[in-house]
């Protein structure tokens, strides 16, 4: 890959917590290096409020947030992507659409913060842990020598990712 700032799509069903906080993290973090965006194959139509106070605190960028469908990203005007993850499971069992830009994929799934039940101190502490997981593992791609490897190795890479 060049030195262009590579476009990354990150998907789960709602597009309401992780999706959203990978791209604030994606967005923050590989600036230089990454455009990120996030969608849902049933968008929720709004991000829940806790993801936004999670990446508030570990002030992270909020603005322009918004749940979204991920038909956006397939039409002409779409943006060609390098990058595609599904960080839910059910998002990962979904047949997706077709990307322009033929994506590397991989699967980067975890527990949904949004589903967590219990006191606020508990689910504050299950956003802050999504958003803590994520963090290393957008670090962990940042850290790859992306102009080294082919982009089997590469896809073969960002997949090890999800998993750690």
């Amino acid at each position: 890959m060049s030195d262009r700032i590579r476009n990354v799509l990150f998907i789960c069903t709602g597009n309401s917590a992780r999706s959203i906080i990978a791209e604030s993290l994606m967005n923050h973090l590989g600036k230089t290096r990454f455009r990120a965006w996030s969608a849902g194959s049933f968008p929720k139509g709004d991000v829940n409020p806790h993801a936004l106070k999670a990446l508030a605190d570990m002030r992270l960028p909020t603005e322009g947030l918004r749940s979204k469908s991920w038909d956006e990203f397939t039409g002409p005007d779409a943006p060609a992507l390098d990058m595609v993850f599904t960080v839910c499971d059910r998002a990962a069992g979904e047949v997706c659409p077709i990307w322009p830009g033929q994506p590397m994929t991989a699967h980067w799934g975890m527990p949904d913060p949004a589903e967590a039940t219990g006191s606020p101190e508990h689910i504050e502490r299950q956003f802050r842990d999504t958003v803590i997981t994520l963090k290393r593992r957008i670090e962990l791609l940042l850290a790859l020598p992306t102009g080294a490897l082919d982009r089997l190795a590469l896809e073969r890479e960002l997949r090890r990712i999800g998993q750690e």
